[in-house]
């Protein structure tokens, strides 16, 4: 269904021209704006010679767009060349589970020089056809099961090679608080921005904003409107409608849904940045410019809303225009998951002033951010393991650790070291150490319950006994990240050398 407010909000219309307040200042509060980097998720392309001429290319579509905001391209499918196809096999998940015909990454490989060219000839000459996908389901934290669409490989392949070329495009127009499935932006980097907003900005309220069911809801008629509105190819038009409606195989049946883009699937995650940055980025860069009386700090990771507020006023305001916005594009918040908290530096301060508890929390990315206290007695962002999270994570460990039962001590451990190392990675900053230390807790004694299931004499095996395995085997919790606020600043001066 079309709106007429897209109309007067100058987006996709039929002369195509574009509202040009989605633009970023030249200097922004806590957001900066991301070059054009590869996709880190992606190897690079100039491993060797025969591979130079791709990034070249796409270079050359980089500037243009960045150098004509205006500018439709009409020709971009040249771009995905057999390098390309070869790039983007490579950078797929080697595990991942076959689509509706079967075919492994192995199994593709086997012939990929072959495979490549066959795929890269019916692509250009248009008869390339993609498959649906294989539903699969996984656990949400709150118990619900999430639908997946698991491509074919093929299909995947295709997909990661035009959204590289279509990311050389829509990368010069996207916003520097739009952090998700970007190149050269992870989610820590949203969560420093965030960070750095609550720390030093005028950050008073905190609006944690949820979409309802984002991937579902998307329309398939606004994502070909503001895919239309810098591209112009024909055939790659085709190919994003044929993904959009190449339904979803589940117990032998397929379905086509009017509606939404299959989590999933390569092309999704590209896809809904361009959806939201037109529906939302664009819109909320203007109304913070037009309309706050106050600051305002906005963050997104894919459909992870959190924009901080210095005034109420201006919070309750944006909440009430952001539900109608959403609404002219098929979308709307979530009621029971979106909420409007006081936050920041002075937030227990002014509640107690009034009477009232300390302040509440809000779980962004997987952290749970709380108003806590340094040692000196200043405001400390405290950021923790979520716990839903947590239990998740050691309940699969719990169920893996049973599978893999009968398997060597030393075969056990080796694993264990790369799942709690991977946790790690991602959880082990500042302010964390006791989530750290807990979760390396609890999957010891988790290992040592599963080893005592083994046999008569495992009831026997005493945390003394088993200690040195854990000690051995199991990294030790430390802190891997900096401070986030140090990350951020770090972040920007090397973007602006």
């Amino acid at each position: 269904m079309m709106h007429g407010r897209e109309q007067s909000d100058g987006l996709v219309v039929p002369a195509k021209p574009r509202n040009n307040a989605g633009g970023v200042p030249a200097a922004d509060g806590v957001e900066g704006r991301g070059s054009a980097k590869r996709n880190p998720q992606q190897p690079t392309t100039r491993r060797t010679q025969s591979r130079a001429s791709v990034p070249a290319g796409l270079e050359r579509v980089r500037q243009a767009a960045r150098k004509d905001k205006d500018a439709r391209f009409t020709a971009l499918l040249h771009h995905v060349t057999p390098e390309l196809l070869r790039e983007s096999y490579l950078g797929l998940k080697r595990r991942a589970a076959p689509g509706v015909d079967g075919v492994t990454w192995q199994q593709y490989g086997q012939d990929l020089e072959a495979n490549l060219r066959d795929l890269h000839a019916r692509l250009h000459r248009g008869a390339y056809r993609p498959k649906p996908s294989r539903r699969a389901y996984v656990s949400k934290a709150n118990g619900r099961m999430r639908p997946l669409g698991i491509a074919a490989v093929e299909d995947k392949v295709v997909q990661a090679a035009v959204a590289t070329v279509l990311s050389s495009v829509w990368e010069q127009d996207f916003i520097g608080f739009s952090y998700g499935f970007r190149p050269g932006r992870s989610p820590h980097d949203a969560l420093d921005a965030l960070a750095a907003a609550v720390k030093r900005g005028r950050v008073n309220w905190i609006l944690d904003a949820d979409v309802r069911d984002f991937f579902s809801a998307v329309s398939h008629e606004w994502t070909q409107r503001f895919v239309e509105d810098r591209i112009a190819d024909p055939r790659i038009l085709r190919l994003i409608r044929a993904w959009l409606t190449a339904g979803v195989m589940e117990d032998g049946k397929v379905t086509w849904e009017q509606a939404g883009t299959v989590q999933g699937a390569t092309i999704s995650p590209p896809l809904a940045n361009l959806y939201l940055h037109h529906v939302f980025d664009r819109w909320a860069h203007e109304w913070r410019g037009r309309h706050a009386r106050g600051k305002v700090y906005l963050v997104r990771f894919a459909d992870d809303i959190i924009v901080g507020f210095e005034h109420r006023e201006d919070a309750e305001r944006f909440r009430g225009e952001l539900r109608e916005r959403l609404a002219a594009f098929d979308l709307e918040l979530n009621p029971e998951k979106t909420r409007l908290i006081e936050f920041g530096r002075f937030a227990a301060r002014n509640r107690a002033a009034r009477g009232l508890g300390k302040p509440e929390n809000f779980t962004f990315l997987g952290f749970t951010h709380i108003c806590g206290t340094s040692r000196k007695g200043g405001f400390q962002l405290v950021r923790q393991t979520n716990r839903t999270r947590l239990r998740r994570k050691l309940r699969e460990i719990r169920r893996e650790l049973r599978r893999r039962m009968h398997a060597s001590i030393p075969e056990q451990g080796a694993w264990l070291r790369r799942v709690v190392q991977g946790h790690f990675n991602y959880y082990a900053v500042p302010t964390n150490i006791h989530a750290l230390s807990a979760f390396r807790k609890q999957v010891g004694r988790h290992w040592i319950r599963t080893l005592r299931r083994r046999s008569q004499r495992g009831r026997r095996l005493t945390w003394q006994r088993m200690y040195p395995w854990i000690d051995r085997c199991l990294p030790r919790a430390r802190i891997l990240h900096p401070w986030p606020e140090d990350r951020f600043d770090a972040r920007l001066k090397a973007r602006a050398v």
